[in-house]
């Protein structure tokens, strides 16, 4: 049960870490927090990095006082420097155009990624671009559809460099706990590199699997 709530405590910290890029934003990791914040895992998450700051937030969400769509400027990830810098979901005739003509020329790579994170109508939104421009296309589910392709992408590239940064650091719990609250993304999106991904995938069960050489 112990092994289980660090891996539980751990997830907890990522997606408080990661709200930003996480459909659904506050509104989907609190939902989250409240039903697996069990006592073992709130004690597990008091020796965790930022562990502390969740935990107020969870009693926070708890007693009423956040909103499950919120949380308390204090308490931000990062202080604060990942929070959506604007307040609009709305874009201009012309805006729509450009991310039209982007989005139906996509290519699920590196390179198509670039050129839609280049847009104007994309960097408007800042850190929140992923949902802010679905919200923006919601009169458009054609484009809403085919944005689903960018927002997968982007997700799958990300795994792929955290995967790699996990890969690279000492053998710790830490890191196996990290590796094992995100293993079922991790199944979902790196597959889609092909053999380089199904290597990369088997590199961290084995990771996650080497408990002696701790």
């Amino acid at each position: 049960m112990q092994a289980k709530a660090s891996v539980i405590a751990q997830k907890l910290i990522n997606l408080y870490r990661q709200e930003h890029v996480i459909t659904g934003g506050w509104s989907a990791v609190n939902q989250v927090f409240i039903t697996e914040a069990t006592p073992d895992v709130i004690q597990e998450l008091q020796s965790l990095p930022t562990g502390k700051i969740l935990i107020r937030h969870i009693e926070n969400l708890r007693s009423g006082k956040t909103p499950m769509n919120g949380i308390e400027r204090e308490l931000l990830p990062y202080g604060g420097m990942m929070m959506e810098n604007t307040i609009t979901t709305s874009l201009t005739p012309t805006e729509i155009n450009e991310l039209a003509n982007a989005i139906n020329s996509f290519t699920p790579d590196q390179s198509g990624l670039n050129a839609i994170l280049q847009l104007n109508s994309v960097k408007k939104f800042g850190t929140k671009w992923s949902t802010a421009v679905r919200t923006a296309l919601s009169e458009y589910p054609d484009l809403v559809q085919k944005w689903a392709i960018v927002t997968k992408t982007y997700r799958a590239y990300s795994l792929w460099a955290n995967a790699t940064t996990m890969l690279e650091q000492p053998l710790s719990e830490r890191i196996r706990a990290e590796i094992q609250a995100d293993m079922p993304e991790f199944e979902t999106y790196l597959p889609m590199f092909g053999i380089q991904g199904t290597e990369l995938l088997e590199k961290l069960r084995n990771y996650i699997r080497s408990r002696d050489q701790i």
